[in-house]
C-alpha cells in the first residue's frame, strides 16, 4: 500500500491529503485502474473525527478501491477555505491518476455529517465561476464523478444543524444570502454528480430531512441518486460496527453496517 501525506495549500491555509493507494502488482493485473474514494470526516466544521477517517479508508481499500483522507481546515477558518482544499484534492487525484492507476471516471468524494456537506458542496459548486476564480483550477479538474453522503448536513433552514453553519460561516452566519448559498438543496442543478445517500430516521443531531430535502432537489433536477434510510441509530455511526465504535457500543448498528457494501456495489455500477 502506498501511504503518503500530501500537503494541499491554498493562499492562506494548508490541509493534508493522506493516501491509501493499492500497489500495482503483476499478480493483480499490472496497471489495473481502481476507483478512488476521497474521504471527508465529519465534526461540525469544528473538529475532524478520527472514527470517520482512516477506518473508512481501510474498509474501502479492502473492497478493492484506492482511498484517501482529507484533513481540511475547520473553525476558525470559514467558507470557502475547506471547499478550496477539497477542489485542490480532487484536482490532485486527476493530475496523478496515471501514476497511481486511478480510474479517472470514478473519483468519488465521500463525506460524513459536516464532511458530507463539504462533499456535497464540491458536487454543486464544481462548475461555478466563483470556485474557478478562487482556485485557479478548471471545472473539469475539480469535478467529482460521484458522491457518497453519510448522514449529511445539507440545509441551513428549518432542519439545520446550526452548529455546523456557525463554524462554517463564522461571523457571517447571520448573512441570509450566504446561508442560502451553503444550503445545498437550493444549489442542485442537472450537473451535480450521481449520489449515494444514507441516513437514520432516528438521527437526533442532523435530522433525516437533510437527506430527504437533497434527494427531492436531485429528483427535480433529474440527477440519479440511491437513498437508504435505516430506522434506528443515532448520529455519527461511521462504519456502524466494532471498528468505529467509541467503546460504548452505541455506534454498533448491524442493520446500518451494510452501507459500505451497498456503496461499493453502487460505485462499480455504470
Amino acid at each position: 500500500m502506498i501511504v503518503k501525506t500530501i500537503p494541499i495549500r491554498t493562499d492562506h491555509t494548508q490541509a493534508e491529503l493522506t493516501t491509501y493507494f493499492q500497489d500495482s502488482s503483476p499478480e493483480l493485473g499490472a496497471g489495473r485502474k481502481r476507483p478512488a474514494v476521497l474521504i471527508c470526516p465529519g465534526g461540525g466544521y469544528g473538529f475532524l473525527s478520527d472514527r470517520e477517517a482512516e477506518p473508512v479508508a481501510l474498509r474501502m481499500c479492502g473492497m478493492g478501491f484506492h482511498a484517501c483522507v482529507l484533513r481540511y481546515s475547520i473553525a476558525p477558518e470559514t467558507f470557502p477555505s475547506a471547499l478550496w482544499e477539497l477542489a485542490a484534492s480532487v484536482a490532485w487525484l486527476r493530475e496523478h491518476a496515471q501514476e497511481y492507476h486511478i480510474d479517472e471516471e470514478r473519483i468519488v468524494v465521500c463525506g460524513f455529517s459536516a464532511g458530507a456537506h463539504l462533499a456535497g458542496s464540491i458536487g454543486v459548486f464544481w462548475n461555478r465561476d466563483f470556485l474557478a476564480k478562487l482556485t485557479g483550477f478548471s471545472a473539469q479538474q475539480m469535478r467529482p464523478d460521484r458522491l457518497i453522503l453519510s448522514y449529511p448536513v445539507i440545509t441551513s433552514g428549518k432542519f439545520a444543524h446550526m452548529g455546523s453553519f456557525e463554524n462554517l460561516l463564522g461571523k457571517d452566519c447571520a448573512d441570509e444570502k450566504l446561508r442560502g448559498l451553503v444550503s445545498l438543496e437550493k444549489q442542485v442543478t442537472k450537473d451535480m454528480p450521481k449520489t449515494f445517500l444514507w441516513h437514520t430516521f432516528a438521527d437526533g443531531a442532523v435530522p433525516v430531512e437533510n437527506s430527504l430535502l437533497l434527494a427531492g432537489a436531485m429528483r427535480e433536477a433529474g440527477v440519479p441518486f440511491e437513498l437508504h434510510i435505516f430506522p434506528d441509530g443515532g448520529h455519527g455511526l461511521s462504519l456502524a460496527d466494532e471498528q468505529t465504535d467509541n467503546g460504548t457500543g452505541d455506534q454498533i448498528r448491524r442493520e446500518c453496517a451494510v452501507w459500505p457494501e451497498l456503496a461499493a456495489d453502487w460505485i462499480r455500477r455504470d
